[in-house]
């Protein structure tokens, strides 16, 4: 493997909520994806969320919770099972880890396509 230089990835697509896969660890899909605006409310019940905010800020809304504001820098993990949901006013990239196969929405009819760039 060698390097992956994720401004360079992050320049290849334009569009958001969709999650582009640029590296692979261990049985994970590691990805780059923009935010804005709102993603639906959702859970993952057999695996954490991992959101790393590269640049700008995300709102990551906790079911029952005030949101937390999430900036360049810092990472946020929902546990298995907890009702989310991240959200931008302004695009925002985001390095995600997940499990090979995990659908983005927790729902694999309602996913988005994760292509690799």
């Amino acid at each position: 493997m060698s390097r992956v230089n994720l401004t360079d990835k992050l320049a290849q697509f334009s569009s958001h909520w969709d999650p582009h896969v640029v590296a692979d660890y261990n049985n994970n899909d590691v990805m780059v994806v923009k935010f804005q605006g709102e993603f639906p409310y959702h859970h993952h019940d057999d695996t954490d969320d991992f959101f790393l905010v590269l640049e700008g800020e995300m709102v990551m809304d906790i079911e029952g919770q005030a949101p937390e504001v999430v900036r360049a820098g810092e990472l946020y993990i929902v546990p298995k099972g907890v009702t989310h949901r991240p959200r931008a006013d302004t695009e925002c990239k985001v390095l995600l880890i997940e499990p090979k196969g995990v659908p983005n929405t927790g729902d694999p009819a309602t996913a988005a396509p994760k292509p690799r760039i």
